[in-house]
């Protein structure tokens, strides 16, 4: 069982303060996904970013292991803009390139108008300006990674879910053939509709490779892969959904984060647990091991945990989407945030 210690904890300045859309309403950055490519933090809101130069995906350097409020560069490339809503991305398991996944929670068959919210993206590592769309509709002019959304229908089995979690590990079996690794989804909810459905930690996934023009392409079929069930571990205190997966390279293991969002008689209340589990035990009937703090009670985020990236071989980021919360807690001294500021904790891995 692991214990960790908070090394740091701040805010990131993601855009102009004041930034609004063209309605007039306020812009409020909503952090649901980052990952490190050893060189840069990249980080995307699950809303849009409004502005030519900008998108809702973004990167900072690190400077003495922190992001250097003063790099951030926006993600511009046509496909990076239109994809709407990320939930999560993965580094590939050679490190060479980088996935982003969004939500794939909605879709209008007749109209494609939702489209934007059902996409993976691959580009290398460095290159965003090389995206392309994977598992895309084989039609012209039809965006998204529709043939995906068909996989993932099958794979989950009802007509509702949100993905949230991204993650690219070895593979664990032989195939027979070449492959570069297992891609696995973490979905979040589940259900009838958007507003009937459950919180669950469940993990699909496929095993790819990748194409000489650097995209990914499925080599069996996606199915079950994983689950466990929050709920179920002393010191949970409420439901909570899967909400990022990471794989470390460093330790050949699996992260698994969940958060919850609830609202009772004392108000709205968020916040969120990580887990940790052996990638071998991925394929094995074994529970991953809640983490703790540095006291050895679980570790409890104060915020709406939604994204994890590891930045080496004991250090994790963690980046928080309150929604329309602006409360701040410990991580600053001030009361609120901006809605231009992304708040974030650096965790260590003490044993």
């Amino acid at each position: 069982m692991l214990r960790t210690e908070i090394l740091n904890e701040g805010t990131l300045h993601c855009f102009p303060r004041g930034l609004k859309y063209e309605n007039g309403s306020l812009v409020n950055v909503e952090v649901s996904a980052v990952v490190f490519d050893g060189e840069r933090l990249i980080l995307a809101s699950d809303k849009p970013i409004p502005g030519d130069e900008r998108s809702a995906a973004f990167a900072f350097e690190l400077i003495d292991g922190l992001p250097d409020p003063d790099s951030i560069q926006y993600l511009t490339a046509d496909a990076i803009r239109h994809a709407v809503k990320y939930e999560d991305f993965a580094l590939t398991v050679d490190g060479r390139y980088i996935l982003a996944t969004t939500g794939f929670d909605r879709i209008d068959d007749e109209s494609h108008a939702l489209n934007a919210y059902n996409h993976l993206l691959v580009w290398p590592v460095g290159e965003p300006d090389r995206v392309q769309v994977v598992d895309p509709d084989p039609r012209d002019g039809v965006g998204g990674s529709l043939e995906l959304r068909r996989k993932l229908d099958e794979a989950i089995g009802l007509p509702y879910y949100k993905i949230e979690g991204l993650a690219a590990v070895p593979a664990l079996t032989d195939l027979g053939e070449k492959c570069d690794g297992l891609l696995l989804f973490g979905v979040r909810e589940q259900g009838q509709a958007y507003d009937d459905f459950e919180y669950v930690a469940r993990l699909v996934g496929v095993h790819y490779r990748m194409t000489a023009d650097g995209n990914l392409e499925f080599v069996d079929k996606l199915c079950e892969r994983y689950r466990f069930e929050p709920s179920e571990y002393a010191g949970v205190r409420h439901v909570c959904g899967l909400s990022s997966l990471e794989y470390d390279p460093y330790n050949d293991r699996l992260y698994l984060m969940a958060s919850f969002e609830i609202e009772d008689e004392a108000g709205e209340q968020t916040g969120g647990y990580l887990w940790s589990m052996p990638l071998a035990d991925l394929t094995r009937d074994v529970g991953p091991s809640i983490v703790e703090d540095a006291h050895g009670e679980v570790l409890e985020f104060e915020h709406k945990a939604e994204g994890l990236a590891v930045l080496d071989t004991e250090r994790l980021f963690v980046a928080y989407d309150n929604d329309r919360d602006m409360t701040l807690g410990r991580i600053d001294e001030r009361d609120e945030r901006e809605a231009c500021e992304a708040p974030y904790t650096v965790l260590r891995i003490i044993e």
